[in-house]
């Protein structure tokens, strides 16, 4: 089953999300054919039980899926509407139909609610957001947008009369690992991305007679890259390996600070063996650096997850490593 899924969203994404609808989606235009297209597929409901007419998935199975959407600088909140919607199922509670992006915090300051970062909060429908451990769902459209640095992210800030009419969500829930779940796999995604683009333009640019390629230094820059691209895809798994939809922080806490890692050295090599062409916008390989950068700090950089870990470390394990490791890789 999620071969199948895997082959159809990989079809999918390659036909109706190209290089240039993903510029035109940055661009301000609606990606709604897009969005139309993954939710009649049933890719939005991978993570909810058949019985509530999903594919009854679990964590490590859509892992590929989400992965994809990396690999193909998806401009949608994909993998967050998977786990935001399987979420809702959880605590009962009628999921909306479009996009729903993550935001793992948010204050209030002058009688509104704000967020100051909602990633893909340029094209979410609705906001599954966290104030004083009460979650609600807020439409976006509600909201006042300001622009953040990448291009589909957003800041958005609600009057408490819309805080108040949201849908309220029962329960505690940790929107942060959810949010670091999905940066994770699409940092994945991204630097296989970048990878499998680098080493074809390492074959293709020619330069005193021969492919730079051929260079012992390009050579080893190709092999780092791989290096970090497969050390994220392996450590992006961990933190999808979950037998259910929700994941594990501590799993999560390994996944988002090796991929966070590899989003910087990953970008850098990718960039110094590109030479200038990869800095102008006309070169496919900024859509995905930019996503990179900005993928990285999402719910936490790398130095935010490692100290996750180090207290993990410290409080429950006594400094045994060996032990931190045996319960990360036990199945939850």
């Amino acid at each position: 089953m999620d071969d199948l899924l895997t082959d159809a969203l990989r079809r999918l994404l390659t036909d109706q999300c190209t290089p240039r609808q993903v510029r035109a989606a940055e661009a301000g235009e609606q990606a709604t054919a897009l969005w139309h297209s993954l939710a009649q597929a049933g890719f939005a409901d991978a993570l909810l039980s058949e019985d509530q007419g999903g594919a009854g998935l679990r964590l490590a199975e859509v892992f590929p899926l989400m992965e994809l959407c990396g690999y193909h600088a998806v401009p949608l909140p994909l993998p967050q509407t998977m786990l935001a919607r399987a979420l809702l199922a959880q605590a009962g509670v009628a999921a909306p139909p479009g996009p729903i992006a993550i935001a793992s915090a948010a204050v209030q300051e002058h009688g509104r609610v704000s967020c100051p970062l909602v990633p893909f909060g340029r094209t979410a429908e609705t906001v599954l957001l966290t104030l004083d451990g009460a979650t609600r769902l807020l439409p976006a459209s509600h909201g006042q947008v300001s622009p953040a640095v990448f291009a589909l992210d957003a800041h958005l800030q609600w009057d408490i009369a819309a805080w108040q009419q949201g849908t309220p969500v029962p329960g505690m829930h940790e929107l942060q690992t959810l949010q670091a779940c999905c940066a994770a796999a699409q940092i994945a995604g991204a630097l296989m991305s970048l990878f499998h683009r680098t080493l074809q333009y390492a074959n293709e640019r020619q330069q005193f007679g021969r492919p730079i390629g051929k260079f012992q230094a390009i050579q080893h820059q190709i092999s780092v890259l791989a290096e970090h691209s497969f050390a994220a895809r392996m450590a992006a798994q961990i933190g999808c390996s979950a037998a259910s939809w929700q994941p594990g922080r501590l799993q999560v806490a390994i996944a988002k600070a090796r991929t966070s890692e590899a989003a910087v050295e990953g970008a850098a090599i990718a960039h110094a063996i590109h030479g200038a062409i990869g800095f102008t916008a006309e070169f496919d390989l900024q859509l995905y650096t930019r996503r990179l950068h900005a993928w990285r700090q999402q719910a936490g950089s790398e130095s935010y997850w490692h100290g996750v870990l180090g207290e993990a470390l410290t409080d429950h394990h006594h400094g045994i490593a060996l032990d931190l490791m045996r319960e990360a890789s036990e199945p939850l």
